[in-house]
C-alpha cells in the first residue's frame, strides 16, 4: 500500500513537472528547458543525497548514465510535443506507451500476466485510438508529428523505468545523481554546438530546429522549477521501485497525465471532445487495472 501511495504521489508530481516543462518549452525551446531542468534537478538531488545516501558502484554509475541518455531524449521529445499541444491529449498517449514498454519487458523476461492485465492492455490500446486517431468535429487533434514524438517519448520513458529498476538496491540516489549529471551535460553540449553552428551563419543565429525562441530569459525560471519538481518525482519513483514491482510502479507513474490535464484545463482552458474524454478515462482505468492485476 505504501508503494502504491508513493507511486500515485510521484505520478501527480510528474504531471505537474511536465506541464511546467511544456509551458517553458513554448518560450525557450525544449533543448534549453531540458538542459536547465537537468541542472536544477541535479542540485536538488545533491542536496538530498547526504540525507538519503547511497553506495557508489560501477553498476549504479553505468545504469545511471544509460538512464541519463535515454531520459534526456525522452524529456526533450516530451516537452517538444507538449509545447505543440494539446497537452491533455499527448500526455496520456505518452503515459500509456511508457506503461506498456515495462509490462512487455516483464512478459519477455518470463513474468506472467493474469486475465485482468490483458484486459487492461487492450483498454490502453483502445484509449490511444480514441484520444489520438478518432476524428470528431471540434476535437483538438494532435498533429502526426506531435503524436509521433509522444509515442517515442513514452517508449524512452519506459526504457528509463526498466534501467532504473535494475540499479542496485543499496545505491540510493546515486543513479539519479549520475542520471542528472549526464542529462545536463548532454543538453548543454547540444546547446553549445547549436550556438557554434549559429555563429557560422551570416546573421549569427542559432539552428532554429534546436534553439528556437528568444534566448533563455522568457522561460528560465519555469525550466528551473520544472527540473526541481521532476527530480523530486524521480526520487519518489525510485523509492516506489525499491518497495514494489516494476510493472505496478510503471503503471502508477503512467497516471501522471491527471496532473497535466488538470493544470492544462485550469491554466490553458483546453477543451476536448466527448470521445476523447472517454479515451482519457479508459487510459486511467487501464493504468489502475494494471496496478492491481
Amino acid at each position: 500500500m505504501l508503494a502504491v501511495l508513493i507511486g500515485l504521489a510521484g505520478a501527480l508530481i510528474f504531471g505537474s513537472a511536465d506541464f511546467i516543462g511544456g509551458i517553458a518549452s513554448k518560450r525557450i525551446s525544449p533543448v534549453r528547458v531540458t538542459a536547465v531542468g537537468g541542472l536544477s534537478g541535479l542540485a536538488v538531488l545533491l542536496l538530498a543525497l547526504p540525507a538519503i545516501g547511497g553506495t557508489w558502484s560501477s553498476q549504479a554509475v553505468l545504469l545511471g548514465a544509460i538512464s541519463g541518455v535515454s531520459g534526456s531524449l525522452a524529456i526533450v521529445l516530451l516537452y517538444a510535443c507538449l509545447a505543440i499541444g494539446p497537452m491533455s491529449i499527448l500526455s496520456p498517449v505518452t503515459a500509456v506507451v511508457s506503461a506498456l514498454v515495462p509490462a512487455l519487458a516483464g512478459v519477455l523476461r518470463g513474468e506472467r500476466l493474469n486475465g485482468l492485465a490483458y484486459v487492461a492492455l487492450a483498454l490502453a490500446l483502445v484509449a490511444v485510438v480514441l484520444v489520438g486517431f478518432v476524428p470528431e468535429k471540434g476535437a483538438v487533434r494532435p498533429s502526426l508529428k506531435a503524436l509521433g514524438m509522444a509515442v517515442a517519448s513514452g517508449a524512452l520513458i519506459g526504457f528509463f523505468l526498466i534501467v532504473i529498476d535494475l540499479t542496485p538496491a543499496d545505491s540510493g540516489l546515486v543513479p539519479l545523481v549520475v542520471n542528472r549529471t549526464v542529462n545536463a551535460s548532454i543538453m548543454f553540449a547540444v546547446v553549445l554546438i547549436a550556438w557554434l553552428l549559429g555563429r557560422r551563419r551570416p546573421h549569427g543565429r542559432p539552428t532554429d530546429a534546436l534553439l528556437p525562441g528568444a534566448g533563455w530569459r522568457p522561460g528560465l525560471w519555469l525550466a528551473i522549477a520544472g527540473g526541481a519538481v521532476d527530480a523530486t518525482a524521480n526520487a519518489l519513483l525510485l523509492v516506489g521501485l525499491r518497495l514494489g514491482d516494476l510493472t505496478v510502479q510503471s503503471v502508477l507513474t503512467a497516471l501522471y497525465p491527471a496532473g497535466t490535464i488538470i493544470l492544462a484545463a485550469v491554466v490553458l482552458k483546453e477543451r476536448i471532445a466527448p470521445v476523447q474524454i472517454v479515451g482519457l478515462v479508459l487510459a486511467l482505468v487501464a493504468a489502475a487495472m494494471l496496478a492491481i492485476a
